[in-house]
């Protein structure tokens, strides 16, 4: 869902629960819609993430049908202006490289990460080069994030989070060490997002009869619930007041939620608001929201 944090405190030191990381004066209603405008031309798009260094967008897209556990070798990673302007729409993979359906991004300085269906790359995103990792018992790798070093994928199907460590693993020297860090808890994690205070934020994601909701992890313990059901949750991101940004399929929403203030819906009539990138800027912040269903990008902006 996409998204930045340079975030220098590793999880194994321990996490503060969220609700540290949540003011009291976090009221969802803060934050206003100023404008909206669609970007066109896109194949699936599944997930956006912001480089600030380059002040550009990445999109994957699935490039062919919209069967996202489909191995047929068309993904591709479309590099893109912040109006919504393709300006390399195979920027990866590159030559000897295949993706089949990629989904989540994370970029953090040089380096770009995405995970494929039963796995997960990482990029140089100058010289193109790519390593991927096979991730063992996993059935819809979805969203990835690094934290203090370390890579965390979710997996909804399987109702799972992973861990890559180190979270850079380009170099062929690099030994990669998987581990499930837990399964069969109820949440089905999709979009994640390291939290201000260090912990992890995840949102789950199953079916339109079973609603999942916003949650937090700390080292150590298992996954606490922050809110009720909410729907199919996709993106998440945390605003500096500490209140949430969340993609919902189930409305076809983009809503901020706090603990404090509960939901507002910030704009509506997605099909499909899967993994969104936001962008800070001088009115406020942009974010970026692909329609995976509609194969489109809607630019929101907000001001707060």
């Amino acid at each position: 869902m996409t998204r930045r944090s340079q975030l220098s405190l590793a999880i194994a030191a321990g996490f503060a629960v969220l609700q540290a990381g949540l003011a009291p004066n976090a009221l969802a209603g803060e934050v206003k819609v100023v404008s909206e405008r669609t970007a066109k031309g896109f194949a699936f798009p599944e997930s956006v993430a912001y480089d600030p260094t380059a002040k550009v967008l990445y999109v994957s897209e699935f490039g062919s049908a919209l069967k996202p556990t489909l191995k047929d070798g068309k993904g591709r990673i479309s590099k893109v202006d912040l109006t919504g302007k393709v300006i390399e729409q195979a920027f990866l993979p590159a030559g000897g490289q295949t993706l089949n359906k990629p989904k989540g991004i994370w970029v953090q300085g040089e380096r770009l990460w995405v995970t494929d269906i039963d796995g997960v790359w990482v990029f140089d995103t100058k010289s193109k080069k790519g390593r991927k990792v096979d991730l063992s018992g996993i059935k819809f790798a979805n969203d990835p994030t690094v934290i203090g070093g370390t890579l965390y994928v979710s997996d909804n199907r399987g109702d799972q989070l992973y861990s890559v460590a180190p979270a850079d693993f380009l170099a062929a020297s690099v030994k990669p060490k998987v581990t499930r860090v837990f399964a069969g808890k109820g949440i089905n994690p999709n979009g994640l997002y390291p939290a201000q205070d260090g912990s992890l934020l995840l949102v789950g994601f199953k079916s339109k009869t079973d609603a999942k909701g916003i949650y937090s992890m700390t080292a150590g313990q298992a996954p606490k619930a922050l809110s009720k059901g909410l729907g199919r949750l996709d993106g998440v991101y945390q605003m500096k007041d500490g209140s949430l940004l969340v993609t919902n399929w189930n409305a076809g929403s983009l809503i901020a939620w706090s603990a404090k203030g509960g939901s507002k819906t910030l704009a509506t009539g997605f099909k499909g608001p899967a993994d969104f990138a936001v962008v800070p800027n001088a009115g406020g912040l942009l974010v970026v929201v692909p329609d995976l269903v509609k194969s489109e990008l809607r630019l929101v902006q907000l001001s707060n």
